[in-house]
């Protein structure tokens, strides 16, 4: 795939200059008064000492498949935003857990004429289609959290995440150092490739047996029962290995009531799940960072914009994860969680 960068005519209309890059990506120009968006001398210093980008104002699209209650998705947001804030960017956050209204959401972006989008990838095929318009229309796209077998293909600039099928995997071998025999791998959002890549990637290294069990994370007190009813069915299941942190802490309600003795491990993190590795609830998380994959993917389009960089050279994805949070290191984690960027 071609990946030499080619500017786009709207920068070339707005005149918006090529520049060296200064340290942490802060693009800092003295003197720049003509693409500063009109800010004062006085205004342009003060955000300078404040590592702020003296570049003309972009505006970038976010586009998840957040269901609502999920806070996986809050962290991703909080850090784009933080990325938006220095970067004089104009952050448009849309979300919906259904394929064809996130596909709708970067259709509206590219009405708008932004100048990037970042899109996860849950479900690759319905927005291949979307983001080939995009592409058309002269939008630069990355990809953030799922989709990583499909960025390239798709024609995405970059993306941001974790392969989940090694994070699976690195789970799975996990749970044989902790002695576990039979693992209930629970899905909340079936079709999402992600997810289904994380339990097959569970299933292929872990030595016990391996089962997948779907849910409708969009209805919590349903994922509770589900998981409680699967418990009481089958009183081998040892593990629940859920793939976010609120199914986690719902998992463990389950275990309660069904009155076994199941452990729980997990994906994902929150400052409530911190506070249950810490008490013992959970075993332990995998981490992929995603506070990281929102900034990442925001900064790295306005470095495309205004130095034409292409993160991980175009060809490799920016890997975030996995990591392991558990009760070795989950107090250093949770001072981030408390802020709401872990």
């Amino acid at each position: 795939m071609d990946r030499t960068f080619r500017p786009r005519s709207r920068r070339a209309r707005r005149g918006a200059p090529l520049v060296a890059l200064a340290a942490a990506s802060a693009l800092l120009i003295a003197g720049c008064s003509s693409s500063s968006g009109g800010k004062k001398a006085e205004e342009r210093a003060a955000d300078a000492a404040a590592g702020k980008a003296d570049t003309p104002r972009m505006t970038v699209a976010l586009v998840t498949h957040q269901a609502p209650g999920d806070t996986f998705w809050d962290i991703v947001r909080k850090g784009a935003q933080a990325a938006a804030d220095k970067d004089n960017v104009e952050l448009v956050y849309s979300a919906d857990p259904n394929a064809g209204n996130q596909a709708n959401f970067v259709q509206n972006a590219i009405d708008q004429k932004v100048d990037g989008i970042a899109v996860t990838l849950a479900k690759p095929d319905a927005m291949k289609d979307v983001i080939a318009k995009a592409e058309k229309a002269g939008i630069p796209v990355v990809g953030i959290n799922s989709g990583m077998d499909r960025w390239q293909s798709l024609g995405l600039l970059s993306f941001f995440g974790q392969d989940e099928s090694v994070a699976g995997e690195a789970l799975g071998k996990k749970l044989n150092e902790t002695g576990a025999k039979h693992a209930v791998c629970v899905i909340h959002e079936q079709g999402n490739v992600g997810l289904e890549s994380r339990c097959a990637g569970v299933k292929k290294t872990f030595e016990g047996e391996t089962e997948t069990l779907n849910v409708n994370g969009t209805d919590m007190p349903s994922v509770k029962s589900t998981i409680t009813a699967k418990l009481k069915q089958d009183s081998s299941i040892d593990e629940v290995v859920t793939l976010g942190a609120p199914f986690a802490m719902t998992a463990v309600q389950s275990v309660a009531d069904a009155g076994g003795k199941a452990k729980i491990a997990t994906f994902d993190m929150n400052k409530e799940l911190t506070s249950a590795i810490k008490k013992g609830d959970i075993e332990f998380a995998v981490d992929q960072q995603p506070y990281l994959q929102g900034y990442l993917a925001i900064d790295s389009l306005w470095l495309y914009e205004n130095n034409g960089n292409y993160s991980g050279g175009g060809e490799q994805p920016v890997l975030t994860g996995p990591a392991f949070v558990d009760g070795s290191n989950v107090d250093t984690v949770a001072e981030y969680a408390a802020k709401g960027t872990r």
